[in-house]
Formats: structure tokens, C-alpha cells, sequence
């Protein structure tokens, strides 16, 4: 294992998170703040609780989840579309430098970077609803596994874009959709009966729900489902990637 590979990869791409701290931090905090103000307190004056919790707090994991989730898929799609886009992806190739250290590199400091804005924002969460986290360390496991695998994500994305446009394509047609019709402002006990069944679909709801448990005990479908659905989704995304630096698709073609 080249430890200095990927250790010159993640500081280069954590050092680009920095240099647009506005943009990758602050913007994200910013619009949870926004969240909260609308739905917390907007919505949440006529919604008193759902599920025993108050209105404010019920949203926090899914406000986390929301930032996560965009958050580790656009950095990772980024941080791997951009030396495809000017070339210097071919030099990191040809480098002695095997596929496993560079998604360790890219994956693990988009990774980093969305666990970082998970953690601020839920800090930010105290300054609006009183928070008790009933299971920290499930919470924490939840938090870095959903990082890691869409940071997956982001980088499958980042290999098959084929400009800026299809870059932003997943996360703002897909991703953003499916969190919000995935129950993270809402229960989804809530819905009439067929469009439960329909949301069971969701795979964003599997992953919502285990987290919201980690919160609150409270949970819409089994957390070992939860469980089992992002451990799923991980290995389908390494299977991917595999594939692609095996095949060479999207980088050598």
C-alpha cells in the first residue's frame, strides 16, 4: 500500500476545501439555518410532534442526511472529474499508483469533508431545538458509513460525467429528490397506505430511518434493514468502481 499516495491526494483535495471554505462550508450551514427557520419554525408552529418528538428536532437527522449526501457525492464527483477534464488524470495513472489507493485518496477526503459539514450542522442543530441523541456511536456509524458510500458515489458519477452539466446531473435530479420523498421532514406512518408501500422503494428511506433512530429510538422500517441497505449500496459502488478501473471505461477510453 503507497501510504504517501494517498496521503498526497487527500491533502491536495482537502486543500481545495479549504481554499472555497465559502462555498463548501459555510453555503451548506447557511441553508440549514434556512431549513430550520422555514420548516421549524413555519411548519413545525402547526405540526406540535411527530412520533412523541417535537417538530424541530424530528427534521435534524434529515436535514443531516439532505447535507451529506449532496455534499460527499458533488465533492467526490468533482474531485475525480476534474483531472479527467484537464488530463492529469493520465499521469496519476500511469503513476505507481495502484486503483485502491486512489479511491482511498478522493474517496476518503470527500468522505471527510461531508462527515465534517455533517458534525457542524448538527452543532448548529442545538441553536434551534433542544437534542438528545439516544445511541452516539450507532449515530456516528451512520453518519460515516453514508458518507463513505456515496463519496462512492460521487466518484462513479465523476468517472461517467462527461461535463460540468452531467456532473451536478444525480445529485440535484436524483439524490435531492429521493431525500425529500425519503421521510426526512416527515414519518412516513404519516402517508396513506399504498404510498407507504410506494416509499418503501426508496432506498433513501432505509438510510434516514436507521439514522433517525440513532437519534430518537424511533425508526419507519427495522434499523438491521438500514443496516443491511447502505452495507448493500457500499459493496454495489465498490463492485462499480472496481469494474470501471478493470475495464478502463470512462478513463482510458
Amino acid at each position: 500500500m503507497n501510504i504517501h499516495a494517498i496521503r498526497a491526494i487527500y491533502k491536495f483535495e482537502m486543500a481545495r476545501f479549504f481554499r472555497t471554505l465559502t462555498q463548501s462550508f459555510i453555503s451548506p450551514v447557511i441553508s440549514t439555518a434556512l431549513y430550520f427557520v422555514v420548516f421549524g419554525a413555519a411548519i413545525g408552529s402547526r405540526i406540535d410532534q411527530v412520533e412523541g418528538i417535537s417538530y424541530g428536532a424530528f427534521i435534524v437527522p434529515g436535514l443531516i442526511m439532505l447535507s451529506v449526501m449532496t455534499q460527499a457525492t458533488s465533492n467526490a464527483s468533482f474531485g475525480i472529474y476534474f483531472p479527467k477534464f484537464i488530463g492529469t488524470i493520465y499521469e496519476l495513472l500511469s503513476a505507481p499508483v495502484n486503483f485502491i489507493e486512489i479511491v482511498i485518496g478522493y474517496v476518503g477526503a470527500a468522505a471527510t469533508k461531508a462527515l465534517f459539514i455533517g458534525l457542524v450542522i448538527l452543532g448548529t442543530a442545538y441553536f434551534f431545538v433542544d437534542l438528545t441523541i439516544a445511541h452516539p456511536v450507532a449515530m456516528l456509524l451512520f453518519l460515516v458509513l453514508t458518507c463513505l458510500s456515496f463519496a462512492l458515489l460521487g466518484f462513479i458519477i465523476g468517472i461517467w460525467a462527461g461535463n460540468f452539466e452531467q456532473l451536478q446531473l444525480i445529485p440535484l435530479l436524483v439524490i435531492t429528490p429521493l431525500v425529500f420523498l425519503g421521510g426526512s421532514f416527515y414519518s412516513i406512518s404519516m402517508l396513506p397506505p399504498v404510498w407507504q408501500t410506494i416509499t418503501l422503494f426508496n432506498p433513501v428511506v432505509y438510510l434516514i430511518s436507521g439514522f433517525r433512530w440513532a437519534f430518537f429510538g424511533e425508526a419507519d422500517v427495522d434499523i438491521w434493514l438500514s443496516l443491511f441497505a447502505i452495507a448493500g449500496f457500499t459493496c454495489l459502488c465498490l463492485g462499480v468502481i472496481w469494474w470501471i478501473f478493470k475495464t478502463g471505461w470512462r478513463i482510458r477510453q
